[in-house]
């Protein structure tokens, strides 16, 4: 995952989503030197002037939906982690949200209560819970590299005391797990990791891991992807065959003209259109192996 989060800030350098001299430093966190991280920039093109608007943080796409998630701790295998919750009035399943690498952002907490309105509790793991959160390390802007440094084997640990928070406060419920590129990506670490709990899986244009084997997961498998997203969409057959190889409940989405990250409404790649149809997908997928 390291050199694919590397990838993620040479593409948001070539995007004109960040300056040269800040790809320049997330690179170098990460621990390229800075000839690799200048090499890497370069062969991503682009002039890095990090002029790219983005929305309003928190910006919701879901009319009705509440605004805020419940701020939680709970126990994990090294100590608290943190988390934002959200219930639904009438559970039909529940539902761990991954985020992406830029930790627990305002927009990751607006979903918990998007999924709690549309009837799914939800929670949202801080992946960065040991390094004191997302907000204690100073934010999104400095996500990347603890992520990076992050063994594979403490991030699946952290996702699997999710799960087992998300059992305790709805034991009764199937439960499913929806991801966004870094989070798509350890949806199907997740999966490949053989945890047998979860009915229902949506990663949203996730790098596949090498060779993977999804034979110990029972989860129906909804894989969203994006036309623009060449970089990822290399990953997709690999997936495809991973799956049909566990003989696994799939179904593969690719939607037109949308790029990475096209569902993050605060971000400058976001597709409104993708976004809501991409959404309804997954509610629909949800309906169907949570009930």
């Amino acid at each position: 995952m390291r050199e694919y989060l590397a990838e993620e800030i040479a593409f948001d350098y070539s995007d004109a989503i960040l300056t040269r001299r800040e790809a320049l430093r997330r690179l170098g966190l990460l621990g390229l030197t800075a000839s690799g991280a200048a090499a890497l920039l370069a062969a991503c093109g682009g002039d890095g002037g990090g002029s790219k608007q983005t929305r309003k943080p928190g910006a919701s796409t879901t009319s009705g939906a509440p605004a805020t998630a419940e701020a939680v701790t709970f126990r994990g295998l090294q100590g608290e982690l943190q988390g934002a919750w959200a219930k639904a009035s009438d559970a039909k399943g529940a539902v761990l949200v991954i985020h992406e690498n830029r930790g627990l952002t305002d927009h990751i907490r607006s979903i918990p209560p998007r999924f709690a309105h549309d009837g799914y509790s939800a929670l949202a793991v801080d992946l960065l819970s040991e390094e004191g959160g997302t907000a204690g390390i100073g934010g999104e802007a400095e996500a990347t590299a603890p992520l990076g440094r992050a063994a594979p084997e403490r991030l699946i640990a952290d996702l699997r005391a999710g799960i087992d928070e998300l059992a305790r406060r709805d034991r009764n419920a199937k439960l499913g797990v929806v991801g966004f590129c870094f989070g798509g990506g350890l949806t199907w670490q997740l999966l490949a990791a053989g945890e047998p709990r979860l009915a229902a899986a949506a990663p949203f244009y996730g790098p596949t891991p090498e060779n993977p084997d999804f034979s110990g997961s029972k989860a129906a498998v909804l894989a969203v992807y994006a036309e623009l997203d060449s970089r990822v969409n290399a990953t997709r057959d690999v997936a495809v065959a991973a799956l049909e190889a566990a003989g696994l409940t799939h179904e593969v989405r690719t939607f037109p003209g949308a790029d990475h990250a096209f569902f993050n409404d605060t971000g400058p790649r976001y597709n409104a259109a993708a976004a809501s149809e991409a959404y309804q997908a997954v509610l629909s997928w949800f309906a169907t192996h949570l009930a």
